[in-house]
């Protein structure tokens, strides 16, 4: 595969780049997909207790995947997070050569992280975005579609009306998110101008994701219909469909209190889906791609069959 500006960038073989979801995105994951020749990605609260020390896990995560890989990782950063900013010098003086930010406004930290020659890419769901993230100096933009799990853009633009407007609007690398789950994805991505993807949750229904059994079943089960948009008013959460997604559905109509349905959506909940499998306790985030995923194989295998794929389509169209 030809390497793309994103892999001079972040000096990685293939342009593709695991996304950090909250709680499972662990040095073991990252690891695996760093070895495969892609970027791999910690969050720092991946496995973590839901009261414990953000701070102190991600130290104890970048340690980790550096006795796993020699190979570049990132670590991905909410920049409304109450902590950021212990966060983000615990990752400088960790070493960290790779952030991806977003949640927040890029410029806060882009010139802190580059004094500390460190790669910044932000996730941005608007051209008006993309613009402000790459005034502010970071390297790239990661044009996250509408499809994608967790919190979405406001304006619903979807990934394949997104990334060219993105591309058309920045000099600066675009990576394209979003519904992106196998190689016939990666090459559309590719067609559209984006110099790389970003995936989530196919690295879910991996064997080294520390989410729970009943996560990557139940996202392998999932139909073309399988997900839904939660709380629009709040945050725009893509979701998993099922009992908890029906219960909050059902008080959001009903007109229930702001605070009651925050509380449905708690980070705390979403960890006890992913980690401990309590499906109907809270939401499952994950993207529309759910439907394309049939099986639970190893990152490296995801990462090989996204390239192949990609290359086998893209050499039938010349």
């Amino acid at each position: 595969m030809k390497r793309t500006r994103v892999c001079q960038l972040l000096g990685i073989e293939y342009p593709i780049i695991q996304a950090g979801m909250a709680w499972i995105s662990s040095a073991e994951l990252a690891a695996a997909v760093s070895n495969a020749g892609a970027l791999g990605v910690i969050i720092p609260n991946a496995g973590m207790s839901a009261r414990g020390d953000e701070v102190k896990n991600l130290r104890e995560q970048m340690k980790r995947v550096k006795r796993l890989t020699e190979k570049p990782f990132g670590v991905t950063f909410n920049l409304n997070l109450p902590n950021i900013q212990k966060l983000m010098y615990a990752a400088v003086e960790g070493g960290i050569r790779v952030a991806i930010t977003s949640a927040g406004n890029p410029a806060l930290y882009t010139s802190y992280l580059k004094n500390a020659n460190v790669k910044v890419l932000h996730v941005v769901a608007s051209v008006r975005h993309a613009k402000r993230a790459e005034a502010t100096g970071v390297d790239a933009v990661i044009a996250e579609g509408y499809e994608a799990g967790g919190n979405t853009g406001f304006d619903e633009l979807t990934t394949f009306v997104l990334v060219p407007q993105i591309v058309d609007a920045v000099e600066i690398p675009v990576i394209a998110a979003g519904g992106i789950a196998d190689g016939r994805g990666f090459a559309a991505a590719l067609a559209l101008g984006a110099d790389g993807i970003q995936i989530g949750t196919r690295f879910i229904t991996t064997t080294e994701c520390i989410a729970h059994r009943n996560v990557k079943e139940a996202i392998a089960k999932a139909i073309d219909t399988g997900t839904t948009v939660l709380t629009r008013s709040l945050t725009h959460s893509r979701v998993l469909k099922g009992k908890f997604v029906a219960k909050v559905l059902s008080l959001e109509s009903e007109g229930a209190a702001r605070d009651g349905v925050i509380d449905l959506m708690s980070a705390e909940r979403a960890r006890a889906v992913l980690l401990d499998g309590k499906l109907e306790d809270g939401p499952l985030y994950c993207g529309e791609d759910a439907g394309l995923i049939t099986d639970v194989v190893g990152a490296d295998k995801v990462v090989q069959d996204l390239v192949k794929g990609a290359e086998a389509i893209l050499s039938s169209l010349k």
